[in-house]
């Protein structure tokens, strides 16, 4: 939260009407995409956006903090979505739920079919949409608040704080959710694959179209082990770049809604779009100029009368997670010089991966070390040499390059080998702090740009998991670092 934004909230709990007119335009986009998103596009997205700002608003008197107004809005939307579904449960046996089985959009379908189709995204970014309706709605929701994530409306502790877990935790949970889309993608490319593979063919004999677990699992149980099926896997582009141009817009139904019971005005919304042009708009200018860092105010838009999906052609990488000083460092190189001991005194025990060449042996499954198979790294009784330096974006973590000159980086959570493309994402990918393992000497290394997930081996790989905080995981993840073998 800036300093205008807290202004605004303070100025709205004190009954400035036009302060909380400000507040409702600058996060209506916000909070019209988590809904729209959770709820999979279903008609009644417009009414929880609208009972989630009337409960804000009479509740807004009685926040404490206010600097904590986003992740304490957001909370709001979440206990709304949730209070949703109970209904749809209440009714289930008289009412249908979204209709999501149908294999062809009609005008009814979920506001992604729409969005696709004005934009004309690429064929990924479809599936992604289409691999979203795959999943659990515990994880659609988290797939709402990541998709803000990824756009730079929402940070990691405003997530945490609006589910009420720690930023460690709510990593995991994303990186759950993250395992189970990725999961989705390959489903959705193997279904639309031309010519599909016979086995799949063969599995969804009996499927009836409609997008549930118990299909999602028995289509996964396929596709894992089908090397038709995950062909183009390997290739796919990250989710993280794809969902950031996928911006639902505010229809202009819900505005006029909104300026009906007084939550919105005309004026209030002509200075979106003056902000919007300008950048300048005084008092709420600077708020919502943050906004449209990355997507256009869609309220803007609909100052003029039209009704615009908004997106971005720009990629947006995972935003850089808070400064933070890791358990463990990396190690000076043969010959350099120790500093003398600051006062401050150091953690009881630290992890450090010495500089140079260097293999790493397995704490869980002794005489096996880290090595590759390919492109993809495994553990073998061969050991292979990296060259240990300081982390690409992070000096304080470590990099791994290979005696072909490529870098161990975390790829589609699989740990793998690739050539250093210049970009900001491959760097993230391939810089890893270590932390303290579960034995003396042996660390385990965390990927910079997700530090609550740890490189563990796992189905004959090595795969970037998110760590449950237990011993058994620690160790699984932990690698003696040893010199090259002779």
């Amino acid at each position: 939260m800036d300093a205008d934004h807290v202004r605004l909230v303070v100025a709205a709990q004190r009954g400035d009407q036009r302060a909380r007119e400000e507040l409702v335009s600058a996060y209506l986009p916000l909070l019209y995409n988590i809904i729209g998103r959770a709820l999979g596009g279903h008609a009644d997205v417009d009414d929880v956006v609208q009972e989630t700002l009337l409960r804000a608003v009479r509740d807004l008197p009685a926040l404490r903090a206010p600097e904590s107004f986003r992740s304490w809005l957001v909370s709001i939307t979440l206990r709304q979505i949730n209070t949703y579904w109970q209904r749809q449960r209440t009714l289930a046996d008289r009412t249908a739920l979204i209709d999501e089985a149908l294999p062809v959009p009609d005008a009814a379908a979920p506001l992604e079919d729409t969005t696709i189709l004005r934009l004309r995204m690429s064929d990924e970014r479809g599936q992604a949409a289409e691999a979203a309706r795959w999943l659990d709605a515990e994880h659609r929701v988290l797939l709402s608040l990541w998709w803000q994530e990824c756009a730079g409306l929402l940070s990691r502790q405003d997530i945490a704080d609006a589910t009420g877990v720690s930023v460690s935790h709510a990593g995991v949970r994303l990186q759950r959710m993250r395992e189970q889309l990725e999961l989705s993608r390959t489903i959705v490319a193997a279904l639309a694959a031309e010519p599909r593979c016979p086995g799949l063919s063969a599995t969804v004999s009996g499927w009836d179209g409609a997008r549930t677990s118990v299909w999602r699992k028995r289509i996964a149980r396929h596709t894992r082990d089908c090397a038709i099926c995950t062909a183009t896997a390997a290739e796919r582009i990250p989710a993280e770049l794809l969902l950031a141009g996928l911006t639902l817009a505010v229809p202009a139904s819900l505005v006029g809604a909104l300026i009906t019971k007084g939550l919105l005005s005309g004026a209030t919304v002509t200075t979106a779009a003056a902000a919007s042009a300008t950048g300048t708009a005084a008092g709420g200018g600077a708020l919502l100029g943050k906004l449209h860092a990355v997507t256009a105010h869609p309220i803007a838009a609909l100052a003029t009368g039209a009704v615009l999906a908004t997106g971005t052609a720009a990629y947006v990488a995972w935003p850089e997670p808070e400064h933070r000083v890791p358990g463990a460092v990396a190690g000076p190189t043969a010959g350099t010089t120790t500093p003398a001991p600051s006062a401050t005194p150091s953690p009881p025990r630290s992890a450090v991966v010495p500089l140079g060449a260097r293999s790493l042996e397995s704490v869980d499954r002794p005489g096996r070390f880290l090595a590759f198979d390919g492109d993809f790294a495994t553990l073998s009784s061969a050991a292979a040499t990296f060259t240990v330096s300081r982390g690409l974006v992070d000096s304080r973590c470590v990099t791994f390059r290979a005696a072909d000159g490529r870098y161990l980086r975390h790829h589609y959570l699989r740990l793998r080998l690739s050539a250093d493309d210049g970009s900001r994402l491959f760097r993230e990918d391939a810089t890893f702090c270590p932390r303290p393992g579960t034995v003396d000497g042996s660390v385990t290394l965390h990927a910079h740009n997700y530090p609550g997930s740890a490189l563990r081996p796992r189905d004959g790989s090595i795969r970037l998991d998110g760590s449950d905080g237990t011993r058994t995981f620690t160790g699984q993840a932990s690698f003696v670092v040893r010199a090259p073998l002779t």
